[in-house]
């Protein structure tokens, strides 16, 4: 497509009126009252920048475009009703590795045919220099997200195994790798095929080598750092084909990302340069002390025994994780606190922050169930009341409430925050069965002691169990 050589001033305006929704829509999806109207916004923009970007330009072929658009369209309907909501972790991970692999066609497109995209110099011989600049990052971050976020989704669907996998002298093969990259996008203003080709090259392989050192203790981590990248690859492309829209996309998805990433790194006690810099977590002795300990003494409860020690509690802390994603049963539990504040317990749920592999996913889930958002604390805010709690409700949450995360070095999830809910007065933990362990392979201590109660089972079932058993 070929840009109109003066853009009417309208067209600013579009892109900026674009550029002002999308920072609506980042606020709105701070929280789950108002993330359908953030999503709103959001598409409201990118219409406005599509449509404003095919109107301005001189198209080669419109209805091809708007047959790719609707063949997009109805698989991203499609994937959106059919998707569950513990496949999101996942799902975000395509979605980027789709980012990046776009930024590296576009880059590859321009390098191609560079009139088309009006990045020739004056001479109409050669691209611009500050063209190969943005060109040569935009192809390099983007190659670097496709191949991170491939290996991010393998870890989150369980095609690949969850622990960390260490190359021999990684760091340095990693620094050499990033090194070469950016000694090559300094010099490609020498413009050869040859240094176009092994930046695209080198930035895929240092995608992988980045990302599969990392355990998937820490994998939600990654994948917020990878939507920044996806976010700055696009700006470097929306520099190449001067588009207001794509640089103002890019630059909000990129900063609110890394943004996300140190909030969830300060979170998980994590560094962030090392997120940054790939392989953070993963010099810890992998699912140390990870078997399951099932000849260890445990107690087994029921549905009964849980309905009557929460209905003679004064204030009971449920803590939600992704076994109840897994299972849906955010409705059941819903229903179950409704019936303990209706006999005067205070009903409370404490949420960590990467709870279910993703932030925010079990707020969305709580509020899709209607549990009322003054009752959901995050894990600062509620890990002080454990103390003073009779019942801590725990729900398929294994690694987020480990006590290893603060007394065994070894463990890959060592230095992360947890909730407290070994210091309630009686511990109940709903679980499938004894012999699993959480997603990063570590066998939690909780389970066998004195004040806990395993009530295994599926989780929706249990609690289904427990709602009849207060009933009656």
């Amino acid at each position: 497509m070929h840009e109109v050589a003066a853009a009417p001033a309208w067209v600013s305006l579009a892109y900026l009126v674009s550029g002002v929704l999308f920072i609506l829509a980042l606020r709105g999806l701070s929280s789950p009252a108002s993330s359908r109207r953030g999503n709103r916004y959001g598409m409201a923009g990118m219409l406005i920048a599509v449509v404003t970007t095919l109107v301005t330009h001189e198209v080669a072929s419109l209805p091809e475009i708007l047959i790719a658009i609707a063949i997009g369209g109805v698989i991203g309907f499609v994937t959106a009703k059919k998707i569950a909501m513990t496949d999101m972790p996942q799902l975000v991970a395509a979605f980027h590795s789709l980012v990046g692999l776009a930024a590296v066609l576009v880059a590859i497109a321009a390098y191609l045919n560079p009139e088309a995209f009006h990045v020739l110099d004056p001479s109409g011989l050669d691209i611009l220099q500050v063209s190969r600049i943005e060109m040569g990052l935009g192809v390099a971050i983007g190659a670097i997200t496709f191949s991170g976020s491939v290996i991010a989704f393998l870890k989150l669907n369980g095609n690949m195994g969850g622990k960390p996998i260490m190359l021999p002298g990684r760091h340095i093969i990693n620094l050499g790798t990033l090194a070469a990259i950016i000694v090559l996008v300094g010099v490609f203003h020498l413009n050869t095929p040859e240094l176009f080709v092994a930046i695209v090259v080198l930035s895929f392989i240092i995608g992988f080598l980045l990302i599969i050192p990392i355990g998937g203790a820490d994998m939600p981590v990654v994948v917020s750092m990878l939507n920044s990248y996806s976010g700055w690859a696009a700006a470097a492309m929306g520099f190449t084909l001067h588009n207001t829209a794509m640089i103002i996309t890019g630059a909000l998805v990129g900063s609110s990302g890394a943004i996300l990433s140190y909030i969830m790194c300060r979170a998980m006690n994590r560094s962030f340069i090392s997120v940054i810099a790939g392989g953070f977590g993963g010099d810890t002795g992998g699912a140390a002390g990870g078997e399951a300990k099932e000849q260890r003494p445990w107690k087994r409860g029921s549905a009964e025994d849980a309905a009557f020690l929460m209905g003679q509690a004064e204030q009971v802390v449920i803590v939600p994780g992704y076994g109840m994603a897994v299972s849906q049963a955010q409705h059941a539990l819903r229903e179950m606190g409704d019936l303990l504040k209706a006999e005067g317990v205070k009903v409370k749920y404490a949420i960590h922050p990467v709870a279910g592999r993703m932030p925010g996913h079990m707020n969305v889930l709580l509020a899709e169930a209607n549990v009322p958002y003054d009752e959901v604390f995050e894990l600062e805010d509620i890990n002080s009341e454990f103390s003073q709690t009779d019942v801590a409700f725990v729900i398929g949450a294994n690694d987020v409430t480990n006590p290893a995360a603060k007394t065994d070095k070894t463990s890959p999830i060592y230095g992360m925050p947890i909730l407290d809910v070994a210091n309630a007065k009686t511990v109940l933990f709903v679980k499938r069965s004894m012999g699993g362990v959480g997603y990063a392979g570590v066998d939690n201590d909780v389970f066998y002691m004195d004040n806990t109660m395993m009530l295994l089972g599926d989780a929706k079932k249990m609690v289904e169990e427990i709602v009849k058993s207060m009933a009656h």
